[in-house]
């Protein structure tokens, strides 16, 4: 098992604005990387870091998604590269981090349509053309199942469409057409490095996807034991069986039905095989139960299970502000890929932990809490690896 640990940036473009922060906060100025990049590498440096993975915005680069090119977008990002590669540091570029660019909203709502494909593909070829020659590490997507569910399930992401939101939308149908022009345009674009850039310019190119893992509340109980096997399905096996089997579980096509998008033949044979490695987003293992179907279908709902931290009162694992986290199904999850998808070259792209809220500086400096996740997360990576 061949697994390494990348730094993520969180220079990233704000969700929302400010209708849908809880305090009316915005991160029009969050890190301001932007600003701060030189400082912020040399911080970098100090910390022996050896990979930075940083997100480009599409719009930043391309502002109405196609056509003319922001050449002061390029420049930032030229100067960000250089400036790591100068100080050692390797770049992780993340192609895609939830940021549609309006124009394509508004023109065809974005990845509801088959046309973001092209377009997706043509706004990757740029950033293999201007920075190909110096990044080796793409990554085309940033947690699919993410975007698919929250954005078109309940609401929460941008475009905040769901059954009954604001904005329109249909839980049921919506995520998974979502899902699956992802999941095409990460394979176009891959298709398309791999022909045209991948040889000279000497590069590798994955995708990154939520690594969620789940135990069944009731360890004797078959209902649960099945229930847990669905969640992996529908979270994590959505997108991670194309990619390496050219389809979508067993399981979701006989429960989600029609719902469902189909791949042609062609599709299938353009997605499967599509990584030259895998990006892990890994943070919290979870129970779950068995569940009865609502009425209502949604891509959140339709698994069937409910999933939870605790069992009769008491956590899975160490409690914090937003989450339990759980380090040995970090250990778990990773022998299930390793054993049940082919092996693959895994990356590491996000993990650890909030802090509760008022700590004294004392304390925030002594960092207790985040030395013991990163600790107790290394451990059970260094056993997986053996």
């Amino acid at each position: 098992m061949n697994i390494r640990i990348k730094y993520e940036s969180c220079s990233y473009l704000a969700l929302f604005h400010t209708e849908k922060v809880p305090d009316n906060s915005s991160g029009d100025l969050a890190c301001d990387s932007y600003n701060l990049y030189k400082e912020d590498v040399a911080l970098l440096k100090r910390m022996k870091v050896q990979a930075y993975r940083f997100s480009i915005a599409w719009s930043r680069v391309l502002p109405k998604g196609t056509g003319k090119v922001d050449e002061n977008g390029i420049a930032y990002y030229n100067n960000l590269i250089n400036e790591l590669k100068a100080n050692g540091i390797e770049p992780y570029v993340t192609i895609f981090h939830w940021d549609v660019p309006q124009t394509l909203e508004d023109e065809y709502k974005g990845f509801l349509s088959p046309r973001i494909v092209d377009d997706f593909r043509n706004y990757a070829e740029l950033l293999f053309q201007r920075f190909g020659d110096r990044v080796k590490f793409w990554i085309t997507l940033n947690q699919p199942f993410s975007l698919s569910t929250k954005g078109y399930g309940d609401g929460s992401y941008p475009p905040g469409r769901c059954t009954g939101c604001e904005f329109g939308g249909n839980s049921g149908t919506e995520p998974y057409k979502v899902a699956h022009h992802q999941l095409l345009a990460h394979a176009e674009t891959v298709a398309l490095y791999r022909a045209k850039y991948q040889k000279f310019q000497g590069g590798k190119i994955g995708t990154t996807l939520i690594g969620r893992w789940f135990t069944p509340l009731n360890a004797t109980s078959d209902l649960d034991k099945a229930a847990s096997r669905r969640a992996f399905a529908f979270i994590v096996g959505w997108f991670l069986d194309p990619l390496v089997y050219g389809d979508y579980p067993e399981i979701m096509k006989e429960m989600v039905g029609d719902r469902l998008p189909r791949f042609t033949p062609a599709q299938s044979d353009l997605v499967r095989g599509s990584l030259d490695f895998l990006g892990l987003n890994y943070y919290v293992t979870q129970y779950a139960t068995d569940a009865p179907l609502p009425k209502l279908p949604s891509a959140i709902t339709d698994p069937g299970v409910t999933l939870g931290y605790y069992r009769n009162g008491i956590p899975i694992g160490v409690q914090a502000p937003s989450f339990v986290y759980y380090p040995p199904g970090f250990r778990m999850i990773l022998n299930h890929i390793r054993k049940n998808y082919g092996n693959p070259l895994i990356y590491i792209t996000e993990n650890g932990v909030a802090d509760f809220g008022n700590l004294t500086l004392p304390d925030a400096l002594a960092d207790n809490g985040r030395i013991q996740n990163h600790c107790s997360h290394l451990s059970c990576l260094k056993c997986a690896i053996e």
